[in-house]
């Protein structure tokens, strides 16, 4: 559990966390987006902003809330781009349409709020068909409170050969970001029903260029624990040249060290199922721990998209698949999230 004594900035300076107020260069692109998982799987949602140079008027959202029983709430848009000024004058917002993040306290404390509507589908129909016509609305309103749980992590500076290895092509496919474990508490209104809930969460900072063509896919995981360890990792599979490809991971130990991690065994997408699938893995420890943690999905969603396509987008391109997890950790549970990719070449028909 974050305290006042923790340093939960992670060394990344401050004014990385305030968004870009003005129009930047075409393609540039600032986003600001979280992960949430229900502390008992009773569903999870995924809500995102991102703001482009050559679009600044009216910014990018994406939302997901998906339930346990297979049941889907989504959308894909755009709408009226909010003003990144706080009541304080700082660039601190984020919003378009619909959502609207704000940092209250760098690396603190954010809020995140949904107002709209949502495309009511199911976990099962986006496996069948992610580009269906968005046509049966529900009445939707969304708003968390997020505390930061761990300070946040920049990949690429854990590890010297994944610091290489982001250098040069491998580096494009995620653009200069960090990430955020945190804690938060809700409330869902949805048919007339407001619910609170209590919930973990991963927030994802991201300023920059961005290219997608040439990846090849990946497996991405994260989640904190009620007694404060926690894990993170990014790898994208072997490569077909034998050059090195992207691992980096960490844990957050009992003792609140992150110690940095190489992930060693990993649950690679190879098919699409609506959930209750085994993701479990194993990170190795720079200090030569072994670090087993069992996982299991309570929910998984077709990526629907969210981005802009290659011009010269190959057939074999990955395929995207957003999930949300149970994780166990020397007996003790937790949820967490889970996003991975591979080519439909090396996935199960």
């Amino acid at each position: 559990m974050a305290t006042a004594a923790m340093d939960l900035t992670g060394g990344v300076p401050e004014d990385r966390e305030y968004v870009v107020a003005e129009k930047p260069d075409e393609g540039l692109r600032d986003a600001v987006n979280v992960w949430i998982e229900e502390e008992n799987g009773l569903f999870a949602m995924r809500i995102g902003v991102e703001a482009v140079g050559n679009a600044w008027d009216r910014h990018e959202f994406w939302l997901d809330v998906a339930f346990a029983d297979g049941r889907l709430l989504s959308r894909r848009g755009d709408g009226e781009t909010h003003s990144p000024y706080g009541a304080d004058g700082r660039p601190t917002v984020r919003g378009t349409g619909p959502v609207r993040f704000e940092c209250i306290e760098p690396f603190r404390k954010w809020i995140a709020t949904y107002k709209g509507q949502a495309a009511e589908t199911s976990a099962q129909q986006v496996i069948d068909n992610p580009d269906f016509e968005e046509t049966c609305w529900t009445d939707l309103d969304i708003a968390v409170e997020m505390e930061m749980a761990a300070p946040p992590w920049v990949p690429g500076s854990l590890l010297p050969e994944a610091a290489a290895a982001l250098g040069g092509e491998q580096g494009s496919f995620m653009s200069p970001r960090y990430e955020q474990l945190f804690r938060c508490t809700g409330t869902l209104t949805l048919d007339g029903e407001t619910r609170r809930f209590n919930a973990n969460g991963l927030r994802i900072r991201r300023t920059g260029f961005r290219a997608f063509a040439g990846f090849w896919g990946h497996c991405w995981q994260s989640a904190t624990f009620p007694d404060g360890r926690a894990f993170g990792f990014n790898i994208y599979p072997p490569r077909e040249d034998g050059e090195p490809n992207y691992a980096e991971g960490w844990i957050i130990d009992g003792e609140g060290v992150r110690i940095p991690a190489r992930p060693v065994e990993v649950p690679w997408l190879r098919r699409f199922v609506t959930g209750d699938e085994d993701v479990s893995f194993v990170l190795e420890t720079i200090d030569g721990r072994r670090i087993a943690i069992a996982g299991r999905t309570f929910v998984n969603t077709r990526s629907r998209g969210g981005f802009a396509k290659p011009v010269d987008w190959p057939a074999d391109f990955p395929l995207v698949q957003q999930s949300h997890a149970f994780y166990t950790w020397d007996g003790e549970r937790t949820t967490g999230m889970i996003e991975r990719s591979s080519k439909p070449s090396v996935m199960e028909p």
